[in-house]
């Protein structure tokens, strides 16, 4: 969360002349409900086996040159992973200090469900590092601007 995995997901595929999905909305249109109220209402479980759902729907009718930006927790998921590896996709983390992550969900106003407790934010943090640990490249967003970051996975995808 706060990574800029919408952000800079939009920026990049737009310099590629790419399609750009972002999960959330994909899972927000389909169940015609906020991710903040699929939690509330549903759960955490039951909200992680829609978003497995929709990634595997995604995934099926997206084409080959697209940016997908999952959720926090998409890629924590085993099943998602495997899903993201069967289809052939290269998986990118975007990495910032927790306390730096913190901040970007608080300046962006926008209700997070698992963003709301500081405690619970650092403890989530700590929890996802090994399975992130497991994205095929890893890029540091602190004090880089949108269109740096996308430069540098430009760079990684051998593009630009």
């Amino acid at each position: 969360m706060g990574a800029g995995k919408t952000t800079v997901g939009k920026t990049l595929a737009e310099r590629l002349g790419w399609s750009f999905y972002d999960l959330d909305e994909a899972i927000e249109q389909r169940e015609g409900k906020s991710i903040a109220q699929i939690f509330e209402r549903l759960g955490e479980n039951t909200f992680r086996k829609i978003e497995t759902a929709a990634l595997k729907d995604l995934l099926r009718r997206s084409q080959d040159d697209c940016i997908i930006a999952l959720g926090g927790g998409a890629f924590t998921q085993l099943g998602n992973r495997k899903a993201l590896e069967k289809a052939g996709a290269v998986t990118v983390l975007l990495s910032a200090p927790v306390e730096e992550l913190e901040r970007r969900c608080q300046a962006a106003g926008r209700a997070r469900p698992l963003a709301r407790n500081k405690t619970r934010f650092k403890q989530l943090f700590q929890e996802r590092q090994q399975a992130y640990a497991l994205a095929q490249f890893r890029v540091e967003t602190l004090k880089k601007d949108v269109a740096e970051v996308a430069e540098e996975i430009e760079r990684i995808l051998g593009i630009g």
